[in-house]
């Protein structure tokens, strides 16, 4: 992700510097000076030596008398701040390098989410700027404390890997503020379009990942894809960004029934769950969470390969290929849909039919 490049000058010179040198052009001792503008003596030797700012009102009167606009010198005061400010800034990023180190900053960078960079400084930097935070604290009252709960109902603080969780969210978050939807959502529009997406499913065409989004979008719904970093094995998440649901799904197996069993767990917990939680897969919950991903799980089981369907499978005891081919046909689904329910259940080893479940091929 490429930040802007703006001309910041490392040195910048303070106002008063300028003010001195005027004054000595202009022949005028400090206490003339003072006197002319009706300021104190002591504020002017302060300015010129830097202690003191120049404050609009004195601007002005500074005007009167060098003939020098007031905005000159408040341009060059604000200018002279901002220095200062960044300089103080720099030495808050040196010490929030150890914090930076906690994020797999090289996987980030190869995946092109971040600017490739090698001094650590420039990493702490661009890890702030990528979150969208001015400091570690900021980001843990956020993805840790739960400060923010509309924005993010759900602590990381006992994950395994919030750092590396949290960058992929994030990516997720810079995503979808891309993504444009013209559809207000509601449950009855995506319901309406669950028979389109199941086809889709079914017919598995060259350009399905583009499709569905296009589907998600006609019923109000953002569907990012995000490949997971290497330390955060997320298959997907569920949430509410800006009042719109959003999907993310990182396709991390590669198999072709397990992307499309996240997605419609995904759909599950938008239609079944509202708005309050953020759902992440593959991630310790408590017994509540745990109920709403068994729900998820049932709903997106249904969908793509009914209980009743699985056991005439299963009763039939004919797993070959053509009849595989023809129970996707009889049921709306695709072999690798079957294949995947039949090696979760212990009845087909995983080492079967590895042709029907690659996501792309």
């Amino acid at each position: 992700m490429a930040t802007r490049n703006l001309y910041i000058p490392e040195n910048v010179s303070h106002p008063g510097t300028t003010l001195d040198e005027k004054m000595k052009e202009m022949g005028m001792s400090v206490k003339e000076f003072a006197v002319r503008t009706s300021k104190p003596e002591k504020t002017v030797i302060a300015i010129i030596k830097g202690d003191s700012s120049i404050t609009p009102e004195m601007a002005v009167a500074f005007e009167s008398v060098t003939k020098i606009p007031a905005n000159f010198w408040m341009n060059r005061q604000r200018i002279y701040d901002e220095c200062v400010a960044r300089s103080k800034r720099q030495a808050q990023i040196v010490s929030f390098a150890d914090w930076a180190k906690k994020f797999p900053y090289a996987d980030m960078a190869n995946q092109g989410w971040v600017e490739k960079k090698t001094v650590q400084e420039e990493k702490t930097a661009v890890i702030l700027n990528f979150f969208g935070v001015s400091s570690p604290t900021a980001w843990e009252n956020y993805y840790m404390n739960q400060q923010l709960k509309v924005a993010f109902r759900i602590s990381l603080a006992t994950t395994k890997e919030p750092y590396a969780i949290s960058a992929w969210l994030r990516k997720g978050e810079l995503q979808a503020s891309e993504i444009i939807v013209k559809t207000d959502y509601s449950d009855k529009l995506l319901r309406s379009k669950l028979f389109a997406m199941k086809e889709l499913m079914r017919k598995k065409p060259g350009n399905f990942p583009e499709q569905l989004q296009s589907l998600c979008a006609e019923c109000g719904i953002k569907l990012m894809y995000t490949p997971c970093l290497k330390k955060a094995p997320i298959s997907g998440s569920a949430r509410w960004i800006n009042n719109i649901p959003c999907i993310q799904l990182s396709g991390r197996s590669k198999r072709y029934d397990t992307f499309w069993f996240s997605f419609f767990h995904e759909i599950g917990h938008i239609l079944l769950h509202g708005k309050k939680d953020i759902f992440l897969e593959d991630i310790e919950y408590n017994v509540e969470q745990l109920e709403k991903e068994k729900q998820a799980d049932e709903f997106s089981s249904d969908v793509l390969l009914t209980e009743k369907e699985t056991n005439i499978i299963i009763e039939g005891n004919d797993f070959g290929t053509t009849a595989l081919k023809r129970y996707a046909a009889q049921f709306n689904t695709h072999p690798a849909i079957i294949v995947g329910r039949l090696q979760h259940l212990k009845i087909l080893p995983f080492a079967k039919h590895v042709e029907s479940f690659e996501l792309f091929n």
